[in-house]
């Protein structure tokens, strides 16, 4: 049995590709008679099957030391490129993590676009979306791995772009493929780079290559940097994080497991691409640098935003920040606990926040309001989701960010002010998005409307019995310090800075005094300033979209008057010839041949001159 489960574990990620290809006949219209829900159907009945098959694996190899299956994807002559697949502990559990969030996304799906015309499409993506992922997380090769990147920038440009009626959806999806496509790019170069230094792209291989790699500076850094480009533009860490904001005009189940899941998929092949970066210093600087700019900056973007998504987006992007700061750090573990407790939290609370935008048909916070009465199921589940993503005892992310501080508390102590403000400005910026969303007063979009229904529900409650016991699920695992070994000043800092985010949230946002217009607090220049993600798109407009508009100029003018003109001036050169030519032809054969020869004969001189 347990054999069998091993050997069939590529059919973890085939599920998903298997169930987006069901859904075909009813996404291309072939079949109409039925409506969309069979589509639907067949892909929650495939992520079901994903999801068993993966309880099933990790209770086969929880015991075991990772094992590897090998894939042979392609033999011709001497060419042999065998792919393989890692089942560990840490694979299998991040795969049943990504199928059972891709089950209440899709569960959640039925509820939030039943009356969408595209259902099937949606389901059909979706499948594609999950199988890349849960691949991803198994996958034992960097070739592999990249190949699953690429998977998933396609789906989430297809995601994104799903209304593709609306010009502004349009822009976002071409915007979040083409940022990530230079990541991506750079990525390939490293790739292709590392394959020729090591001669394999197994991360063990790679891994016991890279402790006796003797690498030049230049090669290294190179090679470092051109490797985290891509976690860079998947995780939406500056300077190619406006993507994920921009993305938020795609549908919210797409969202779901795009702020949880995808972009952590991102961080997590730069964790097993670690030990090839810690050859360069200048990697490692880079990521912690990059890593704490996103992490403060969309941190305080957030606390300025009146769309609740976009809101919830850039939290995203500012704990993948710290995730960069922890694998800059060689915190291997905690930044696996960081992904793992954050990824639940914010599953949750995308899934409130779509329950929010289906009752009140608008994302605007300006127009919410005295929902906590009308909607208190919603309500719970966020607060949850809010208490799972802070540094709150006893809640997951409390553990994961203990963990990330314990370490650098002492050496570093800049380092642990940074954690301090992430912490304080996220638990600020959800007291506020719910102080204006379930609080206040009543505004005539919130005035009506009702608690979610069952297919929305259904999934959120889960979720958020989930996030309650990440705790427990953390402790059976053995990855909590005892109690007596806590380290009170760390624990204290970063409860201190919870509540006093959460108490500065609920003085400008719950309380009796009239609220202040969001993300204003008095400032509207700063509002403005960060509202706007501090101005990064005009300074892409200065530097990097002018240089590629100049240079697209340049080339152009090159085309058309360099290269098109020594075309002309050939062809006019040819033509005047062959017109001069026209009138010296006498017709006779011997005249040809002597023109020949005498040709001949100049260029054989002439060969001879020159050697």
């Amino acid at each position: 049995m347990v054999q069998f489960l091993i050997e069939t574990s590529w059919w973890v990620p085939g599920y998903g590709l298997l169930g987006a290809l069901l859904t075909l006949p009813w996404s291309v219209g072939a079949v109409r008679r039925t409506g969309p829900r069979p589509a639907a159907y067949f892909n929650i009945l495939m992520t079901l099957l994903a999801l068993v098959h993966c309880a099933l694996l990790l209770w086969a190899v929880w015991d075991m030391p990772p094992q590897y299956e090998p894939l042979s994807w392609l033999s011709v002559l001497d060419l042999d490129i065998t792919l393989s697949l890692e089942l560990s502990r840490i694979s299998v559990s991040a795969a049943l993590i990504i199928t059972s969030l891709s089950l209440m996304a899709q569960v959640f799906a039925l509820g939030y676009l039943e009356k969408d015309w595209a259902l099937a499409r949606f389901y059909a993506l979706m499948g594609f979306f999950e199988g890349a992922m849960s691949g991803l997380v198994l996958s034992n090769s960097l070739f592999l791995s990249y190949a699953l990147l690429e998977m998933l920038t396609l789906s989430t440009y297809l995601l994104v772009g799903f209304w593709y009626a609306q010009p502004l959806v349009v822009t976002a999806a071409r915007d979040a493929f083409l940022t990530k496509r230079v990541g991506d790019v750079l990525l390939l170069m490293g790739v292709v780079a590392v394959g020729l230094l090591a001669g394999d792209l197994d991360f063990p291989y790679l891994e016991a290559w890279a402790e006796t790699a003797n690498l030049s500076p230049l090669v290294a850094n190179l090679v470092g940097l051109a490797l985290i480009a891509g976690p860079v533009g998947k995780c939406a860490q500056f300077p190619l994080n406006l993507w994920l904001d921009e993305a938020m005009e795609g549908p919210n189940p797409a969202s779901i497991l795009r702020n949880s899941v995808v972009v952590a998929c991102g961080a997590y092949v730069l964790i097993r691409m670690q030990p090839i970066v810690a050859l360069s210093p200048v990697a490692l600087t880079t990521l912690m640098v990059l890593g704490t700019v996103t992490a403060v900056g969309a941190s305080l973007v957030a606390i300025a935003q009146i769309d609740i998504k976009r809101a919830l987006s850039h939290t995203t992007s500012a704990y993948l920040g710290l995730v960069f700061l922890a694998v800059g750090l060689q915190q291997h573990d905690t930044a696996l606990l960081l992904l793992l407790t954050h990824g639940i939290a914010k599953a949750l609370l995308f899934m409130c926040t779509g329950s929010v935008i289906l009752t009140t048909s608008t994302q605007d916070l300006r127009e919410m309001g005295a929902l906590g009465s009308r909607m208190p199921a919603t309500a719970s589940a966020f607060i949850i989701g809010a208490l799972g993503s802070v540094g709150l005892v006893p809640m997951g992310c409390f553990w994961a960010m203990y963990q990330w501080a314990l370490p650098v508390w002492r050496s570093s102590p800049g380092l642990l002010a940074v954690l301090l403000i992430v912490n304080g400005l996220t638990a600020f910026g959800l007291t506020r998005v719910f102080g204006l969303v379930f609080c206040g007063e009543v505004k005539p979009k919130t005035r009506r409307a009702p608690e979610a229904p069952w297919p929305i529900a259904v999934p959120m409650v889960s979720v958020a019995i989930a996030t309650l016991l990440v705790p427990v699920m953390l402790h059976n695992w053995g990855l909590l310090p005892d109690w007596r070994d806590v380290n009170l000043a760390i624990a204290g800092a970063l409860f201190a800075s919870s509540i006093i985010g959460c108490g500065l949230g609920v003085f400008f946002y719950m309380g009796s005094r009239p609220l202040p217009q969001p993300g204003g607090l008095g400032w509207k220049s700063l509002q403005d300033f960060l509202s706007h993600d501090f101005r990064i798109e005009q300074l892409y407009k200065l530097t990097v979209v002018f240089a590629v508009a100049q240079g697209s100029r340049l080339t152009a003018w090159f085309d058309r008057y360099v290269v098109d003109g020594m075309v002309n001036l050939l062809g006019v050169a040819s033509l005047i010839g062959g017109e001069s030519l026209k009138y010296t032809v006498s017709g006779r054969a011997r005249h040809y041949l002597l023109t020949v020869f005498i040709g001949v004969i100049l260029g054989i001189a002439w060969l001879g001159w020159m050697f």
